[in-house]
């Protein structure tokens, strides 16, 4: 009696690991709107929000872009609120890089450290552009610093302060 029990017990947990390896794939065209961008499939292929072509109804597909240490990965709304992204968005582009605004949040610790899958995607983007986005966000700093020193001190360096120019 006691090797039956022990024999039902091996196949109720190999049943649930198979059950929960089952659900746990992510299958972009299966995800909601709400949750496909900056979520990988368990093929490691990125998801992307598009407009369907006939309607303006968007939808979640499986892009060709392939991200080599995550899969089966749907982001935090953490994440998605500390990095200043936004799901609703339908496509991406390296514009979003000259936003000061939004260096600003790419760059905080708490993007920058704690959100792997989105820093990758815009390391990506920023690399495709020719620009380092370690050097990007060190450049975002200085200028915070920089903008606190003259806050607090009135200006960096004492002198004639040149009239701004038009461009």
């Amino acid at each position: 009696m006691g090797s039956s029990m022990k024999l039902s017990l091996v196949l109720f947990f190999a049943c649930s690991i198979f059950v929960q390896t089952t659900l746990a794939d992510v299958i972009c065209e299966n995800l909601p709107t709400n949750l496909c961008s900056f979520a990988i499939a368990s093929s490691g292929k990125r998801c992307v929000l598009e407009c369907h072509k006939n309607t303006q109804e968007k939808i979640c597909k499986t892009s060709e872009i392939v991200v080599e240490k995550l899969s089966g990965y749907i982001e935090t709304d953490q994440c998605v609120k500390a990095c200043g992204v936004c799901r609703e968005s339908v496509g991406l582009s390296s514009d979003a890089l000259l936003s000061s605004e939004f260096t600003a949040h790419l760059c905080s610790p708490a993007c920058y450290h704690n959100c792997p899958n989105i820093v990758d995607l815009f390391f990506n983007l920023a690399a495709g552009e020719g620009v380092s986005l370690p050097a990007l966000c060190k450049n975002q700093e200085e200028n915070h610093r920089s903008m606190l020193a003259i806050l607090c001190h009135g200006s960096i360096t004492p002198g004639p302060v040149a009239a701004p120019t038009s461009f």
